[in-house]
């Protein structure tokens, strides 16, 4: 009976410490059986309190002064080595060589990769992770940078709090085409399935990001994707980058979730996360209140009218006084102009006149006395 006993015990002991199954073999997806509200159940990062992306409120955010304006390493300098593109399934990704990385910063970071997220509907419906005022964009460019002081790899690194620097950049459609972003657009045919990868020609890096790299939001965050390790220090620019509608729509249409040898294909689109709750944690920005307030299409639309409308309202003041200026200036001259005429008549009547009263005068003169009365 008690060799009964300890066998139970040896099993009970042997269950508890059996591992779990390993996550990285899970499936996950954003949307199905393990999509973005299951995560969390297979991949307990998922669920915590730091999570990414996050709608970030400008009017909650607060001024840090310490945040100097980034600058990237090596970003121009590609080389002649070629890039690697690459369709993981749930994004497509360019792998970045180790001389690319990030000053400006408390540690040095190293370039690792960079991919996209994008919506299905075109533009304006979505497609980016983070939002602004509750504002998306129509898709987000992540470039991802390890702390290559600290730690050895990017793997290592993702784990740790202070393992990961990702900049996001907002993207939105115009008419214009980016030319920039082709050398990643103009590939993605031969990455049409999960799994491919090409190599594609070496560009600048840094000509996919905003101009002003020294407006930003910061904040700590996450992975946007599974495991969802809390490892992110966020940098979002304010800036946005644009595109045009048809290199969105070549994001949206031209890649599959599913491998080339799959019975089914399924397209690659919607592959953003929706916004997390910001908890705790606090926005930082590199810039002021002022200059960072985001205004929105009606508050545009008000400031222009209200200037167009104060322009022409002192162009009909400055019409006013000009013609009133005009219209004194003319009575001025014919005033003028009546008085030199009216001169030599007023000299003529007053010489008629001082000639009258010299008449008059002389003939008072000439005029005889009356005889003197005499008395009786």
């Amino acid at each position: 009976m008690e060799s009964l006993d300890c066998f139970v015990c040896l099993m009970l002991v042997s269950v508890q410490w059996t591992p779990a199954p390993a996550t990285k073999n899970i499936t996950w997806t954003y949307k199905g059986l393990v999509g973005q509200s299951e995560w969390s159940e297979h991949f307990p990062d998922c669920g915590g309190t730091s999570q990414s992306p996050v709608d970030i409120v400008t009017t909650h955010t607060k001024y840090d002064p310490a945040l100097l304006p980034l600058t990237p390493l090596g970003y121009s300098q590609h080389g002649n080595k070629p890039f690697t593109l690459y369709n993981n399934g749930h994004t497509v990704v360019v792998e970045l060589p180790e001389w690319m990385g990030l000053g400006g910063l408390p540690w040095l970071y190293t370039a690792a990769q960079m991919h996209l997220h994008w919506g299905s509907g075109g533009p304006s419906h979505g497609g980016g992770e983070h939002t602004i005022n509750g504002q998306s964009a129509d898709a987000e460019l992540h470039v991802v940078h390890y702390n290559s002081e600290l730690y050895p790899s990017v793997s290592t690194a993702m784990t740790q709090r202070d393992g990961l620097v990702v900049l996001g950049v907002l993207i939105v459609t115009g008419e214009e085409t980016n030319v920039a972003f082709n050398n990643i657009l103009n590939y993605l045919s031969r990455v049409r399935h999960a799994d491919q990868k090409v190599s594609i020609p070496a560009f600048d890096i840094q000509s996919l990001l905003p101009t002003d790299l020294g407006s930003y939001y910061r904040y700590n965050g996450s992975l946007t994707t599974p495991p969802c390790y809390q490892s992110v220090a966020w940098i979002v620019f304010n800036e946005r980058v644009q595109i045009s509608k048809a290199q969105l729509l070549k994001m949206e249409t031209l890649l599959y979730s599913t491998r080339a040898e799959d019975e089914f294909r399924i397209l690659l689109q919607d592959n953003y996360r929706v916004t997390q709750p910001l908890n705790h944690r606090v926005v930082f920005t590199s810039f002021s209140a002022e200059s960072g307030k985001e205004l929105t299409s009606g508050e545009v639309t008000a400031i222009v009218i209200g200037v167009m409308c104060g322009c022409v309202g002192l162009a009909v003041i400055v019409r006013f006084v000009v013609k009133t200026i005009r219209f004194f200036k003319l009575l001025h001259q014919e005033t003028v102009v009546v008085n030199r005429v009216n001169e030599p008549k007023k000299a003529n009547d007053k010489k008629q006149d001082v000639a009258l009263n010299s008449t008059s005068d002389s003939e008072k003169k000439e005029e005889p006395l009356p005889p003197p009365q005499t008395e009786p």
